[in-house]
């Protein structure tokens, strides 16, 4: 993989179309508190390639992707799991693993206009139903199955316990990587 495909980009500069709420920037995320104080989604250049393609592909249809959390500072992840230290929900802290390198999504399927459309659970719901094999009404399976669909064409796999995870089919062809995401906010 060549070193233009491994560097970080902000995925809104491929995409302005993609919506960016980054939950741990605020308090509204499982933990309450800010956990990182950057509002920027970047990710390796291959993988946010990746999601522009997602996000075209499902403008096309009349949808919107947001994204809740992109790549994560190591330290950011280390406060998550003192907060919630199960791995099969929040992962423990290693810079070659999946958003801490910058190869991972936490997002969402929006209308048009930005509105969240239903899915199974709300994000960072650690149950049982926000496994991807849980069970879902008509409206909900219809608004995963597009979105699921976009995101697995486009080369991501989805992580089985969190319906909103993705990564990128080539996670393990990126090694760590470092980055502060305000180095790639936009003018």
């Amino acid at each position: 993989m060549s070193e233009l495909e491994t560097g970080f980009t902000n995925v809104q500069a491929l995409d302005p179309g993609i919506l960016v709420d980054l939950r741990y920037a605020t308090t509204n995320n499982f933990t309450h508190q800010v956990v990182y104080d950057f509002t920027t989604a970047i990710a390796r250049t291959g993988t946010a390639k990746k999601l522009a393609a997602a996000s075209a592909a499902l403008r096309q249809q009349g949808y919107r992707l947001k994204i809740w959390d992109a790549y994560r500072p190591v330290t950011a992840q280390r406060r998550l799991f003192d907060v919630y230290p199960d791995p099969s929900f929040v992962a423990e802290p290693d810079p070659n693993f999946s958003h801490q390198k910058g190869v991972t999504f936490d997002l969402t399927l929006c209308d048009l206009d930005g509105n969240e459309l239903e899915m199974q659970t709300a994000f960072d719901d650690f149950t049982a139903a926000a496994h991807r094999d849980a069970s879902r009404t008509a409206i909900q399976e219809h608004h995963y199955k597009i979105l699921d669909q976009a995101m697995r064409a486009a080369g991501f796999v989805g992580y089985e316990n969190e319906w909103w995870d993705y990564r990128d089919s080539q996670m393990d062809a990126y090694g760590p990587a470092t980055a502060n995401p305000d180095d790639y906010a936009l003018p």
